[in-house]
């Protein structure tokens, strides 16, 4: 294997700032451009860069297949319980508006953690797929 220093000094250096960029965006997704996809595949990237970089077998320990099975299925369930919350509280499914004490607390509160749900299921799949297509299983 060859000894790339300076790509995994760089690597090392940049990943942090790159899941940083991805915590932004999905917390700044409600208010501006970004949101719960954009978000989950720039998290997913710094995993793929760290993976690309380091090896897969690295990559692997930090985050193992039960992992990204348990990421998959809670951020569809968190998208899957809010629309079921709305309904248990008197709404529509997906009605964000009786998920709090008003509308807009309701409203912000369900974009969130729909988008959260969102984010978490893109991350975990695009990492999933990365690691299929490298040989390992899922």
């Amino acid at each position: 294997m060859n000894n790339h220093s300076i790509l995994r000094v760089v690597s090392k250096f940049m990943i942090p700032y790159i899941l940083l960029f991805a915590l932004y965006v999905q917390f700044h997704g409600d208010f501006g451009p970004g949101g719960g996809f954009q978000a989950g595949v720039i998290f997913a990237a710094a995993f793929i860069l760290y993976g690309l970089i380091f090896g897969i077998e690295a990559a692997r320990k930090v985050l193992p297949a039960t992992a990204t099975r348990i990421l998959l299925c809670a951020g569809v369930l968190l998208y899957a319980g809010v629309g079921v919350a709305g309904i248990l509280l008197g709404g529509n499914y997906l009605d964000y508006n009786v998920l709090a004490e008003n509308a807009q607390a309701g409203q912000h509160l369900g974009i969130f953690l729909v988008e959260f749900g969102v984010g978490t299921t893109v991350a975990a799949t695009m990492v999933t797929v990365f690691f299929v297509f490298a040989g390992q299983d899922f």
